[in-house]
């Protein structure tokens, strides 16, 4: 088979799906070339939903990846509102839920990763409590925002939740942050980035509850008056929106009898068990220094999906992750380089300007990650030493007397 006239088909009209067929196309690939989105959309960027669109900042148009124009004078058939019901190994072909079917010589799974919603027993499939993932979620978010919503509360103290408080804040409703951890962001970040941003959401008048520990939400008419919590306190919200993390969506690749475990398990070039599917993006499990990872980033979608269109036309490809991820709340960018999993100590350098500081994490000397609230110079020295496997002195780097240039 000529793979450059292979027909592929993609699941996923997100960012990873997007980037790949246009890397398809631009890799010299001129066989037929499908995209399938269960979205009604053309495939746009996420990010900005809860932030320039909300405000109506962003027009809807504006938020679509490329206009629709590139698609046509590419010859890649983008069908939206498009399910998929099945993956037929065997026959290598695609069911739709319309009842019709896509053959394929290549296949690609980048179906991406859906909200994990609170269970239906304890109120969550009450009216007004939403998500924040979609264009579908940031519409619904803004029809209750204009319908008078005046007082919400958050359900997850992780970078989502945050988020999600400091946009409804900004739209002036009063809003309480539930975290169950004894702390915000326990699973992502050090006390000292939780202590900056729960400063932060403080000063700009959010209530934050630590070791708060959600019972269930109250509603009336089978709409979410409240939230009450393990104590029998009941915390009034005619809003209730949920930010505790995603789920991989998985479960085409599961039936399809592909290895799945937190995501769909790929070798280093975007590779199943079956050498004709792969996958990327925040669906993709995939190696990373001698573990399993699965990054939910807009870079990574990116860059995996480009170096799987490689791989799907013959490249000898061993994908690279490069971690990088960044958060808008308030005034504050946050940006992070690295992974900071198995750090063992921090150190805290002062940034130059009110509001800014970066957070330095460590496995014994080796540099692992750094936190950079409103200071993009040591977001850039950081990811420059970490992707070179560099590492300054920790005691040299918290020193704001120090000039980051002459380390490493």
């Amino acid at each position: 088979m000529d793979l450059r006239t292979a027909r592929i088909v993609v699941i996923g009209a997100g960012q990873a799906g997007a980037a790949l067929v246009a890397k398809l196309r631009a890799l010299g690939h001129s066989g037929p070339l499908t995209l399938l989105g269960a979205e009604e959309w053309q495939p746009y960027q996420r990010p900005p939903l809860s932030k320039a669109y909300l405000k109506g900042d962003l027009s809807r148009e504006r938020l679509h990846l490329r206009p629709e124009s590139f698609y046509v004078e590419n010859r890649i058939d983008v069908r939206t509102g498009c399910t998929v019901a099945a993956i037929d190994r065997a026959a290598r072909t695609v069911r739709l839920a319309d009842g019709g079917t896509l053959p394929w010589d290549l296949l690609a799974i980048t179906t991406g990763a859906r909200p994990r919603l609170l269970p239906s027993e304890i109120g969550g499939s009450l009216g007004n409590v939403l998500t924040m993932r979609s264009m579908r979620d940031a519409d619904a978010l803004a029809e209750r925002l204009a319908a008078g919503a005046s007082r919400a509360v958050v359900v997850g103290g992780g970078y989502i939740g945050l988020e999600a408080a400091a946009v409804l804040t900004e739209k002036g409703v009063a809003v309480t942050v539930l975290e169950a951890a004894p702390r915000l962001l326990a699973r992502v970040a050090s006390p000292a980035t939780a202590a900056f941003f729960r400063d932060l959401h403080t000063a700009h008048g959010v209530e934050i509850r630590e070791n708060a520990v959600l019972k269930g939400l109250e509603g009336d008419d089978g709409v979410v008056t409240g939230a009450r919590l393990a104590d029998g306190e009941i915390l009034p919200a005619d809003l209730c929106l949920v930010g505790i993390g995603v789920v991989p969506e998985v479960e085409l690749a599961a039936a399809a009898g592909l290895e799945v475990d937190n995501g769909i398990h790929v070798d280093a070039a975007g590779r199943t068990i079956d050498a004709s599917i792969f996958a990327a993006g925040d669906c993709a499990n995939f190696p990373y220094h001698g573990h399993w990872i699965r990054l939910e980033s807009v870079p990574n979608a990116i860059d995996q999906a480009e170096a799987v269109a490689e791989a799907m036309l013959g490249g000898d490809v061993a994908y690279e992750a490069k971690p990088w991820f960044w958060s808008d709340q308030y005034d504050v960018k946050l940006q992070i380089a690295g992974l900071n999993t198995g750090y063992d100590r921090t150190v805290t350098r002062p940034g130059a300007r009110d509001h800014s500081q970066s957070v330095w994490y460590y496995a014994g000397e080796r540099l692992l990650a750094v936190d950079a609230m409103n200071d993009p110079r040591a977001y850039m020295t950081g990811k420059r030493w970490i992707e070179a496997g560099k590492s300054p002195v920790a005691e040299q780097v918290a020193d704001p007397s120090t000039d980051l240039k002459t380390l490493a």
